[in-house]
């Protein structure tokens, strides 16, 4: 073969490597909430007046109490959310592999609860100090099992949240089931065995005006799931 055989040859197979590899998805964060409307979510059962978009900022009143979701469903990823209460002792979170409806004659739906408690939450509600931010649990009857258990919820091994008013940091990384959670730098709660593994992810209105900014996700590959490991699909 000759030299200039060989360059073409060359060529053809990295062309070969170049398209495959334009073919297959590139792991990338993507906005879930893009700054300037409310594209890509459905309120459920809250309000117009409940979510409001400024500067970039998606502005909860808290009430009416309730959720939005997502307006399709996610399994296996990365979700970073950055947060403040407004007021001392407000109560929020973020739902995942949520059935995207309200459960019964609750307002709030079936899922894994990734909590957002403001630090006077417990003081305020004459409860100890297990009561922190960064609980996981299961709400409406899912099963799952705690890392740090505290009855059926678990619980955060180091508080690192901030106050009203100032910002923080979750990354939640939810994989085959188990939720890892991450606050303002340091993985400090998980859990395993959900009953659930694919459903919405849902924005918890619940009595107290929270802020969130810079929402992202980013899609890992899916796994074995079984349709009774999905939630159902809403219309």
């Amino acid at each position: 073969m000759t030299y200039k055989a060989f360059l073409i040859l060359l060529s053809f197979f990295l062309s070969l490597d170049f398209v495959k590899a334009q073919s297959e998805e590139v792991l990338q964060f993507k906005p879930l909430f893009n700054g300037k409307d409310l594209s890509g979510w459905v309120d459920v059962n809250t309000s117009p007046e409940t979510w409001k978009v400024k500067d970039g900022v998606l502005i909860c009143s808290g009430l009416p109490i309730g959720v939005m979701r997502t307006d399709r469903q996610y399994e296996n990823f990365i979700l970073e959310v950055e947060w403040k209460h407004m007021e001392a002792g407000g109560n929020s979170g973020v739902f995942v592999w949520s059935e995207g409806t309200p459960f019964e004659d609750d307002p709030l739906t079936k899922a894994i609860e990734v909590q957002m408690l403001e630090l006077e939450w417990a003081e305020q509600h004459n409860q100890t100090d297990a009561y922190v931010h960064g609980e996981l649990f299961p709400t409406m009857g899912m099963t799952a099992i705690p890392d740090n258990p505290r009855g059926i919820r678990s619980k955060s091994i180091e508080k690192r949240c901030k106050g009203k008013g100032e910002w923080n940091k979750y990354v939640v990384v939810c994989v085959d089931g188990t939720v890892k959670l991450s606050v303002n730098g340091k993985f400090v709660n998980g859990l395993r065995a959900s009953e659930r593994k694919k459903g919405y992810i849902c924005l918890e209105a619940e009595g107290a005006e929270i802020h969130f900014r810079n929402i992202r996700i980013m899609e890992l590959p899916p796994g074995v799931t079984t349709a009774a490991q999905t939630a159902p699909l809403v219309d």
